[in-house]
């Protein structure tokens, strides 16, 4: 099934891109396996995956630990303070920023594992009051308080769009961050690059491609519906 689902992924990311005249190379597939076990992984991986993302940092730490090949990791969740030393030096990227107190311990940690630890900052473009991330007129002063930090490096910025039927109804919400990435970009803020977009997701990521995000995030188009009762 694995297999299946990501040639149909693959073939929906190649129209969007050849509609929005861009490179494939251009967009980094990442492979949400959370709650997925690792026999799951194993097969996305036999296709070629490498870009696997999660929510929970346990389930980040026992695929880690039990897979141990190399691959990248990507925080998607909400990140709580309190774990952030147990994935600091395991992860590729952590989407999810949206506070100084959060990117303040991940300067911490990152300084005792001797690494730098890349973020996105994320972004509620969509002002949802049930989502996590930092209103696009917060997002330039959090970004130049971050910026200041010496083991974090921002890459870019990250958002959840809603839940919608049509996936043309966040076609706005997509290009208001990509909008934002443009305006933080010219400010030419030291250690702060503005390379990533990650937005969109199963059922919108090829509007997303189509407003230029540069990783996607699919987790049901890859992996079919979540059973959240089953653990790792």
């Amino acid at each position: 099934m694995v297999r299946e689902n990501l040639i149909e992924v693959e073939k929906r990311i190649q129209e969007a891109c050849k509609r929005a005249g861009r490179n494939r190379d251009e967009v980094t597939l990442i492979s949400v396996s959370k709650t997925k076990p690792v026999e799951m992984i194993l097969e996305a991986m036999e296709c070629g995956m490498r870009d696997f993302g999660e929510n929970k940092v346990q389930e980040i730490v026992d695929k880690y630990e039990i897979i141990k090949k190399e691959l990248n990791w990507h925080m998607i969740g909400h990140l709580q303070r309190n774990k952030v030393k147990y994935i600091v030096d395991k992860v590729c990227l952590i989407h999810s920023v949206d506070s100084i107190r959060l990117a303040l311990q991940i300067d911490e940690e990152a300084k005792k594992k001797n690494v730098i630890c890349p973020i996105l900052i994320e972004v509620n473009i969509a002002g949802e009051d049930s989502k996590y991330g930092v209103t696009s007129g917060e997002a330039v002063t959090l970004i130049e308080q971050i910026s200041r930090l010496e083991n974090v490096s921002i890459k870019g910025l990250m958002t959840i769009a809603p839940f919608v039927e049509n996936a043309e109804e966040n076609r706005i919400h997509f290009r208001n961050l990509r909008n934002l990435q443009v305006d933080i970009k010219s400010k030419n803020i030291d250690n702060v690059n503005m390379d990533i977009l990650s937005m969109g997701m199963t059922g919108d990521f090829d509007v997303a491609i189509e407003e230029g995000a540069t990783m996607v995030r699919v987790g049901t188009g890859i992996f079919g519906e979540r059973n959240y009762n089953i653990g790792v």
